[in-house]
């Protein structure tokens, strides 16, 4: 006559349990938050692979920002999924360590505002890696040359930094001014572009 064991030990003997981390779809949505050269980003993507956020996210609280911003303008189904921001981190990571001079990635201005989709296209395929372009001078390039604090406004919300590179727009006078992930992040990048020596990490904090 069979009997089945009361032994908990002697049940489990010969089970091994499947300990495989679960794999997770990509999501309407993708994020990473990463520590870079120029301070913590939060880069996101949408469905298609586009690039949709490479932003500056110091706290917690800014981060969390980002997020409630792409669930609004994007869609709700935002998920931290690092694996499918590998490659923007990998061109983001070489272009920081100064092994290339731009990007390859698809980008989508989902969190751009209607002047900022006229404004940033136009800084991207007008202003190039190490020169510099002021807030007029841009602002006239888009027809609009009495809205520099405007251009500087919308700069300062690029929602695609570094990738899209307002830190290449400075004052008439040529002084650094607002940037989103500080100063010293500017300076950083602008040394970078200008085959200067850079600082190792910036540390700074949003300014």
């Amino acid at each position: 006559m069979n009997t089945l064991s009361t032994d908990p030990a002697a049940a489990l003997t010969g089970w091994t349990p499947d300990l495989r981390p679960p794999t997770l779809e990509p999501s309407d949505v993708s994020y990473v938050v990463e520590d870079t050269a120029v301070g913590r980003m939060l880069l996101a993507r949408n469905a298609s692979g586009a690039l949709v956020a490479s932003t500056f996210v110091p706290s917690t609280e800014d981060e969390d920002v980002v997020l409630a911003r792409l669930a609004s303008k994007v869609s709700p189904r935002v998920l931290r999924h690092p694996r499918e921001l590998d490659e923007a981190r990998r061109q983001l990571d070489d272009f920081l360590a100064g092994r290339t001079r731009g990007f390859t990635l698809h980008t989508d201005l989902a969190l751009a505002s209607d002047f900022q989709r006229i404004v940033l296209p136009t800084l991207a395929s007008s202003v190039g890696y190490g020169t510099k372009a002021t807030y007029g001078e841009l602002a006239a390039r888009v027809d609009r040359p009495k809205a520099a604090r405007a251009v500087g406004a919308a700069l300062g919300a690029n929602p695609l930094c570094v990738v899209l590179p307002c830190h290449r727009v400075v004052a008439s006078s040529g002084s650094l001014t607002g940037y989103a992930g500080g100063l010293a992040a500017k300076r950083f990048l602008l040394d970078l572009e200008a085959g200067q020596p850079t600082a190792q990490q910036t540390g700074q904090p949003t300014g």
